[in-house]
């Protein structure tokens, strides 16, 4: 996996003066530099990678990658190295390139699928669906590496030397098919320039990340690198028309050449027709390029549907026939911390876990949610520190205009104080019950449970751990929910 050592001129490189050493590693952390590395100086939020070229020149470093800021920053260094300089206008992009060649393999059949919500579930459906059609598969993305080869991963679309590095092994250890989440970040940070993409999907725009990006352009502008840039020509773009974005996406698509496969509820190539809800999941009824199908989904929530749906493009655009991948869907299961059934009490109630961080997001999973549901809704809620601040009281408002009981608490406060996050939360939930204790949220939330209801604990899904200050301190709703269950019913943990 990967060569010992190339020349720089093999990972289409052109050093200034001509340089052309042998580069035996690749490195974007100037403390992980050995003798021969290729050390590449990034342009950062805070602080420019240029000032670490002094660092990773004493460390041995065989090859500087910058911009041309990098070099001016570390002139002098470099004029007394010998180590070859490589200055590009996207050393970002430049880096993804070069990791792809370093590397050299990865899965044969790629696909990824960028949106606000449900990257997560969508990549993890498209494995499901490849392994049930028997190919060797994985998803890499918020939950790591699953599938047919396992990884923890630090980043939903992790920096390009840690993806390649990654895909090579996966490839090596024989995977053929990977369904990668395409982060907004990722993409504008060009990480997932240098996959070799088959097909691409686009879920659904709304907001989130504004700490990040700049505007609501520059988000979905992000977000549309994935078919602007990164899906080549030849490939398939499957998109949801049923978002007011979808437009757009299209038209981004048809003008690089690409084929376009619709999902969603109009005159679209996959077209969901109707869906018929129960306590356990719902039946679908769908048509495919104008056949009608119907089938089961053990699945909660009626957003599941377009999912699967968008899930069933991208395989369909990598090459499975479609009436296989249809008899596939009934097999499927619920993602780890999406909509996820955490516990049922006694008296039948049932607590659901899901990732919804989003306004969009909660208000989203309580509406799938409702179809299911005889009684009454209930939702825990909370918002994180650190992060966009104009969405607490949505969030609040979201909970408040879609559940009939909520229960607003701390969610990953990180260096904020948690009281004046919750109150921005409150501001869109004044009828809310405040409970600062995330543990005491959730006993009191299972507490109200009456025959019939349910209860949402919405935000933080497949985590185990709850950001205080600098501490990541061990949490699991789903823990959580089984352990008061367990205590109000009277069982044994």
């Amino acid at each position: 996996m990967g060569a010992r050592s190339k020349k720089l001129s093999q990972l289409a490189l052109t050093a200034r003066g001509g340089a052309d050493p042998e580069i035996t590693g690749l490195a974007v952390d100037s403390r992980q530099v050995k003798d021969g590395f290729l050390f590449a100086a990034l342009p950062g939020t805070r602080v420019h990678g240029g000032e670490f070229i002094q660092y990773a020149l004493r460390m041995g470093a065989a090859a500087i990658l910058t911009d041309a800021e990098g070099a001016r920053i570390a002139a002098d260094e470099l004029a007394a190295s010998d180590a070859a300089l490589v200055v590009v206008q996207d050393p970002r992009q430049m880096l993804a390139y070069t990791a792809a060649l370093w590397f050299g393999a990865q899965p044969r059949t790629m696909v990824a699928v960028t949106g606000t919500n449900g990257k997560t579930s969508i990549s993890t459906f498209v494995r499901q669906i490849w392994t049930e059609l028997g190919h060797m598969a994985v998803n890499l993305g918020t939950t790591g590496v699953e599938g047919a080869w396992t990884a923890p991963l630090a980043h939903t679309t992790p920096e390009p030397i840690t993806l390649h590095r990654c895909l090579a092994e996966a490839a090596e250890a024989g995977v053929t098919h990977a369904a990668m989440e395409a982060s907004s970040h990722g993409l504008e940070q060009r990480r997932l320039d240098g996959v070799h993409l088959t097909a691409a999907g686009f879920s659904n725009f709304t907001q989130d990340h504004l700490d990040y990006h700049a505007t609501f352009e520059a988000y979905f502008a992000a977000k549309a690198g994935l078919f602007d840039r990164v899906l080549p020509q030849d490939g398939t773009a499957v998109i949801n028309m049923d978002d007011p974005k979808g437009v757009a996406i299209r038209d981004i698509a048809q003008a690089r050449g690409q084929t376009v496969l619709t999902v969603g509820s109009g005159d679209a190539d996959l077209c969901l027709l109707n869906q018929r809800f129960d306590a356990t999941g719902q039946d679908l009824r769908f048509a495919w390029r104008g056949k009608a199908f119907q089938t089961r989904l053990n699945l909660i929530g009626g957003f599941q549907a377009e999912n699967v749906l968008l899930a069933c493009g991208l395989v369909i655009a990598s090459g499975d026939e479609a009436e296989h991948v249809f008899d596939t869907l009934p097999h499927l299961t619920t993602v780890r911390g999406r909509m996820q059934l955490a516990a049922t009490r006694s008296n039948g109630a049932a607590v659901f876990v899901d990732y919804a961080h989003t306004p969009d997001a909660v208000a989203t999973a309580l509406q799938a949610l409702r179809p299911h549901v005889m009684g009454r809704l209930i939702a825990i809620v909370g918002a994180g520190g650190d992060r966009d601040a104009t969405k607490r009281p949505l969030m609040g408002r979201a909970a408040a205009e879609n559940a009939d009981i909520v229960f607003v608490t701390d969610d990953n406060p990180r260096s904020e104080d948690p009281a004046a996050i919750r109150a921005a939360v409150m501001a869109g939930a004044p009828d809310a019950t405040q409970v600062a204790d995330r543990a005491e949220a959730i006993l009191r939330g299972i507490d109200a449970l009456q025959p019939g209801d349910a209860l949402l604990i919405a935000g933080k899904g497949h985590e185990t751990g709850q950001i205080v200050g600098d501490q990541v301190l061990p949490f699991d709703d789903v823990e959580q929910a089984s352990i008061a269950v367990a205590a109000l019913d009277g069982r044994v943990a």
